[in-house]
Formats: structure tokens, sequence, C-alpha cells
């Protein structure tokens, strides 16, 4: 069993490898190309989330690739996605404006520019979904992709834009209005935040 797991990991991650270009083996064999593979084929995360993650842009997933091919494929996520994060710069949420820390006693913080808020928070690794609680009141629940560099937090689109105008001192209807119009032209899909570990 374990020879046929490691077979199905070094295909993946050969794969990867044609897909990324690596430019070494030395690329391909690195922690973080080793994390993906080894998420895509157990289908877990194997990475904590404790630390600072700071925003580095928008991130968009569909439920299912059936629902990407429906929504016109790469082309139009990465349209979504560029639309996204125009509206999020609107708010105030630009790369490296906003961040979260996981704390290990299950406490976070987010914060966008002078503005923090509190809360707590649970992980449930089967599921890889996070549940977020802001201010001991207000509950989301958000997909989880991490690896020990990277990490996506993925909403479905009314969950974000609580959130958004939770955490945002410019939120306003026009900007949001826009991010519900966007998430509902494409239903399945889930939107979010791209993050790196600082």
């Amino acid at each position: 069993m374990k020879r046929f797991v490691f077979w199905h990991i070094f295909v993946a991650a050969l794969l990867m490898a044609s897909n990324s270009r690596a430019q070494s083996l030395k690329d391909l064999l690195n922690k973080e190309n080793i994390e993906k593979v080894v998420n895509a084929v157990t289908g877990k995360s194997t990475a904590s989330m404790e630390g600072t993650w700071i925003y580095t842009g928008s991130a968009i997933e569909f439920e299912s690739d059936n629902l990407l091919q429906k929504a016109g494929g790469s082309v139009a996520a990465g349209a979504a996605e560029s639309k996204l994060n125009e509206q999020l710069a609107k708010v105030g949420i630009k790369e490296g404006q906003m961040s979260f820390t996981f704390n290990a006693d299950s406490t976070f913080t987010a914060k966008v520019g002078a503005k923090s808020i509190k809360g707590t928070y649970s992980y449930d690794t089967s599921t890889q979904h996070v549940n977020l609680k802001f201010m001991k009141l207000i509950p989301l629940s958000a997909k989880v992709n991490c690896t020990s560099a990277n990490m996506d937090l993925l909403f479905n689109s009314d969950k974000l834009l609580k959130l958004i105008t939770l955490i945002s001192s410019k939120s306003n209807n026009t900007t949001l209005k826009t991010i519900g119009s966007l998430a509902n032209s494409y239903d399945g899909m889930m939107l979010g935040f791209a993050l790196k570990k600082e």
C-alpha cells in the first residue's frame, strides 16, 4: 500500500513539474511543491494555519471542474479574479494591507490598515474548513487550502460580503453589490483571499 501511495505522489509531482515548468529537480522537490502534491493526492492539508498571513490577492475556486468548464474555463476564472481584486481594492483591501494572525490558543486577529478585529477559530482537518467567530458573535465558515507558505481562505459569496462589511471601514453598497453579482453570475464559485505566510 505504501508503495502504491508513493507512486501516486511521484506521478503527481512529475505532472506538477511539467505544469509549473520547474527549472531543476531542487525546484520540483521543494517543501511547497511536495505539500501541494500530498494535499492533492490525499485531499487533506498537511500544514498548520498558525502564524501571520498577509493578503496577496483574491482567490477563487469552483466547487467542481464541471462548474469551471460551464463558466468558460480558466479565462473566466481569471477575469472573475481580476474583477474581485478591483472591487476589494475599492474597500481598502489591497496587497500587503490586510492580514490574519492565527494563534495556537484558537484566537485570531484580522487586520485591514489600522482597523483590527479579534475572534476565535476552530479548524476541522477532515473537511478543511475553519469556523471563524468575530467578536464572539458573528460566525463565518471558510474552506482552507493551506501549505506552509500559502493559504487561501474561501467563502460562499454571502459570507464574504459579511466579512468585507465587518473588517473594512470603506465598504459601500455599490462595491458590495458588484461583488455579490460577480458571485451570483458563477453559481458554485467560492471567493476569498490568497494569503502568504509572513
